[in-house]
């Protein structure tokens, strides 16, 4: 019998995975350092914010969800802001042109309400983390921001997965090529283009000292600098010069919402993802419908595996469409809808044959997002998802960073559950979870990707558990996704499966990408042992530390 290899890489206890490189060393190091999971998904964050620019950053907001081994407990902490005090639900009304193409946004003359100041809304972000360090974190604030610093001002390398966000061509789903977005203001054409105009090319160097400028003064002065003290007055000037209607009240007035988790059964592991406005509910429905069949009697991605995943994602979507929005003005019915008789009626209707009708999800928030999870030496977690949400290309003069674009998300027509509102913040994706033993966690995860989040997170948490896959091999494995009355399926799922499925009547959509539909990264811990997966659709990796 052959041998397998000794295993010689020394048995990390703490780990760190995230889609940019730069990113999970600043994190692998405060972890090294003696850090909590938070303080690494801080420190890590930071870095995202100046190396993947127009994903994410200090200007946007986002979502981490925390398991303190202390306590055997997990909650969320939610970091959105919302529509500005001085907007409108009619205020573009008369010059509203429809919804992107792919689904992604609200298109509106100009684009006012994706690019430039009127774009804008209150981002959390830095409130969110600021309360999460008090929390949960050991090492000093300041610290956490020396690793974003330095590649701010020494440089980074233009990745190939950021050079395509830059590049791409958007002008073909009705909204501003992001290239156009870059060179909105004079410090972005500075920072991120040639003197030409044109692109910098894959493995330029770019260096940002305004941004490294602010980060220190976010370092020394703690985040309600941003809020209410020096960066706040900046943010406010440049924006009301340039027409938006942010005031210093919308950025002093964010709350960071604290919840318990949404909690649901899936063959006696406990799953644990953010109640809304957070997407938890879309992976619980797809889990606690996919629960109800026999899965390893389909065959993993067979024809009749990925219509019954098609069936529950697009019910979970449609029910979510229905149902789901700000807990602050929405009545969210979420016990009904993962209830045990609500779950078995959808399956039964799948069973049949039925159909979901779904022509295309209401518009999402952009895919352009990241994401990272942290499992410490103590046993702590923190698994964040964060963004700019539709990135706006404005950046506050002198600073260096770019704020969110959100209200391109918000329908510009009055009266409907997305209309825009005052305070009204948008239901959002964003799925970091956290699965349980019993009362012990065994596999963290969470995605970049907008309504293609929850089928992602669910894919691959059924990687994991129905089909026992490592976590590397779970989120490298083929997906699908379906947002609409078609089924998009990666480009490695076999062509007589899509066969298959066309003979059913589904209509199927080949992605030419190899790796696609968000971009999952997660840790398991079973038996003691921790393993990191990273999605290859991006540039990032898993990095396990050994703490003494």
């Amino acid at each position: 019998m052959a041998r397998r290899p000794e295993r010689k890489l020394p048995k990390a206890n703490a780990m760190i995975t995230a889609p940019q490189p730069e990113a999970v060393s600043a994190g692998a190091d405060v972890l090294r350092s003696g850090g909590t999971a938070v303080d690494a998904a801080i420190a890590c964050a930071m870095t995202q914010g100046v190396v993947d620019p127009l994903m994410c950053g200090i200007g946007g907001f986002g979502m981490l969800h925390v398991y303190d081994p202390a306590t055997q407990t997990g909650k969320v902490y939610e970091g959105f802001g919302g529509c500005p005090l001085e907007s409108r639900p009619d205020m573009w009304r008369d010059i509203a042109l429809g919804v992107t193409t792919d689904g992604f946004g609200f298109i509106v003359k100009d684009f006012v309400n994706e690019a430039g100041a009127q774009s804008v809304t209150a981002p959390g972000l830095l409130r969110m983390l600021s309360q999460a360090h008090a929390d949960h974190g050991s090492m000093p604030w300041a610290d956490l921001f020396t690793p974003a610093i330095a590649w701010a001002k020494e440089g980074w390398l233009l990745r190939p997965h950021v050079y395509t966000v830059f590049t791409q061509n958007e002008r073909k789903y009705g909204r501003m090529n992001y290239g156009d977005k870059l060179g909105l203001t004079p410090d972005g054409r500075r920072i991120y283009l040639n003197e030409d105009g044109s692109y910098k090319t894959l493995g330029s160097t770019i260096r940002n000292p305004d941004l490294a400028a602010t980060l220190e003064v976010l370092a020394r002065e703690g985040a309600e600098s941003f809020y209410t003290g020096s960066i706040a007055s900046h943010i406010i000037e440049d924006v009301r010069s340039q027409g938006g209607i942010l005031t210093a009240a919308d950025l002093e007035q964010i709350a960071v919402e604290i919840t318990r988790p949404l909690s649901f059964g899936y063959r006696g592991w406990r799953v644990d993802a953010p109640s809304p406005p957070g997407g938890g509910i879309l992976v619980g429905q797809i889990l606690r419908i996919a629960e109800q069949f026999d899965l390893a009697s389909l065959g993993h991605n067979s024809t009749e595996y990925i219509r019954v995943l098609a069936e529950a994602m697009k019910i979970a979507l449609r029910d979510k469409e229905q149902f789901i929005g700000d807990p602050k003005y929405s009545d969210n019915p979420v016990d009904r809808l993962l209830s045990d008789e609500y779950v078995r009626t959808c399956a039964q209707a799948i069973r049949s044959g039925e159909k979901a009708n779904i022509e295309r999800a209401k518009p999402a928030e952009s895919r352009h997002t990241t994401h990272v999870s942290v499992v410490d030496a103590r046993g702590m977690i923190a698994t964040m998802t964060h963004t700019l949400g539709n990135p706006s290309g404005f950046i506050v003069k002198d600073t260096g960073f770019m704020l969110n674009g959100a209200m391109s998300t918000f329908d510009p027509m009055p009266g409907t559950p997305n209309s825009i509102v005052p305070g009204r913040r948008r239901y959002s994706s964003m799925a970091p979870s956290i699965i349980y033993d019993g009362n012990d966690p065994v596999l963290t995860l969470g995605a970049p990707g907008a309504s293609w989040i929850g089928p992602a997170v669910a894919q691959v948490i059924l990687n994991v558990l129905e089909w026992g896959m490592d976590i590397q091999e779970a989120i490298s494995a083929p997906r699908m996704v379906s947002t609409s009355n078609a089924i998009d399926i990666s480009n490695r799922i076999p062509m007589p499966v899509q066969k298959g499925l066309e003979q059913l009547g589904y209509e199927v959509r080949r992605s030419h990408l190899s790796y696609a539909f968000a971009a999952v990264h997660g840790i398991t811990r079973f038996d003691g042992e921790l393993r990191g997966g990273a999605d290859p659709q991006r540039d990032g990796y898993a990095e396990g530390v050994v703490v003494p």
